[in-house]
């Protein structure tokens, strides 16, 4: 038991819900490919001082050969609203421009090229959310496929959810999709989709500490990236191609096969990056829910959330820096975005905002 509240089972690695998938049933979990070119190779001391969730405090962690899965509860399923939906995002026209049916964003993103993976470094904050019909989330979105019913995307971030998760924590979360949220993928090990390979990152639980207003600033690093499975290379992936997520400094969580997709078989068209929050108007008037710290971009660090060390992999497995972000943010009185770039951050930007206030009803 996690000293938030969470249960986390220790599940046999292959006995996960991704492995009720009829392709992967008998299987085992792949081994991992090689990393990106660019990466620091990771020390045993820091794969896991980095790792800051709740739940491990105490120094918990699942045996080898398990992996630790947050167990759903009635009032979890209770909150949902409806079992058939439960761990799905509500199903929404998709498009990179505008926001559609509440759902807001202030984004950077790069089009135009073919990306096989994404990485940056996420400000934590724990926004405020209004009612248990909305969320906010900070996330990388690794996108295949045009804005319509064929969407395939791979998300991975952080988000409050009082509907999913019954509090205000914000919790390290996945998610993937590969037709616009209609009827494929889920959140976190809800579906079978993902495969989680860690024993020690429990996809789902809390994390701690949390940044604070003029305070101390705390990030999470994620990686998502694939190689080619027709290079000649010596990963041990070498025919699959799947696309892997890493935390933190060399700490593999796991992947998403890519018999799950159709698009993103072969690669990415679009990599976005920020955030997101659901505007319900339960009220009547513009939702007072937060996103990123709840300050808007131009108050700067300490106290507007940011993305740092924005970078993409190539067709070499390279990380390389951005070319062309661009930033967009829907509502810009009630959540912005400002970009930058430096030798110390690489490419970055702030964002987020209130929500409701005199220039946003």
């Amino acid at each position: 038991m996690s000293p938030d509240g969470d249960i986390f089972d220790c599940v046999l690695t292959h006995q996960q819900p991704a492995f009720d998938h009829p392709l992967l049933q008998g299987q085992m979990p792949m081994d991992p490919p090689e990393r990106p070119k660019g990466l620091r190779t990771p020390t045993t001391s820091d794969t896991f001082s980095e790792i800051f969730q709740t739940w491990t405090m105490s120094d918990e962690s699942c045996p080898e050969n398990t992996i630790p899965i947050r167990r759903t509860t009635e009032q979890d399923l209770l909150r949902a609203s409806s079992i058939r939906r439960f761990g799905r995002k509500i199903r929404r026209p998709i498009r990179r421009d505008s926001s559609s049916n509440g759902h807001e964003h202030a984004v950077g993103y790069v089009s135009g090229d073919q990306y096989y993976g994404a990485k940056a470094s996420i400000n934590v904050w724990a926004p405020r959310v209004a009612n248990k019909y909305e969320f906010s989330l900070s996330q990388m979105w690794v996108i295949g496929g045009s804005f319509g019913d064929d969407l395939n995307t791979i998300e991975a971030g952080w988000q409050v959810s009082p509907e999913i998760y019954g509090d205000n924590y914000p919790r390290f979360f996945t998610y993937w999709t590969s037709d616009a949220y209609q009827a494929t993928g889920c959140y976190n090990l809800l579906c079978s989709g993902f495969v989680q390979t860690n024993n020690r990152i429990a996809i789902g639980a809390a994390i701690s500490p949390t940044s604070s207003y003029n305070g101390g600033q705390f990030d999470i690093s994620l990686l998502i990236w694939k190689i080619l499975p027709t290079l000649p290379f010596k990963a041990k992936d070498p025919k699959h191609g799947n696309w892997w997520l890493e935390f933190g400094n060399g700490v593999l969580v796991g992947y998403w096969p890519t018999f799950l997709f159709t698009h993103l078989r072969d690669r990415a068209n679009m990599v976005q990056f920020g955030g997101e929050i659901v505007n319900s108007r339960s009220s009547g008037s513009h939702t007072s829910t937060q996103m990123g710290s709840g300050h808007f971009a131009r108050e700067g660090f300490g106290k507007a959330s940011y993305f740092r060390n924005l970078q993409v992999v190539d067709w070499d497995n390279s990380l390389i820096p951005l070319s062309n972000l661009r930033v967009l943010a829907d509502h810009s009185n009630c959540y912005d975005i400002r970009g930058g770039i430096n030798r110390v951050w690489g490419n970055y930007f702030y964002y987020g905002g209130p929500g409701r206030n005199s220039r946003c009803s």
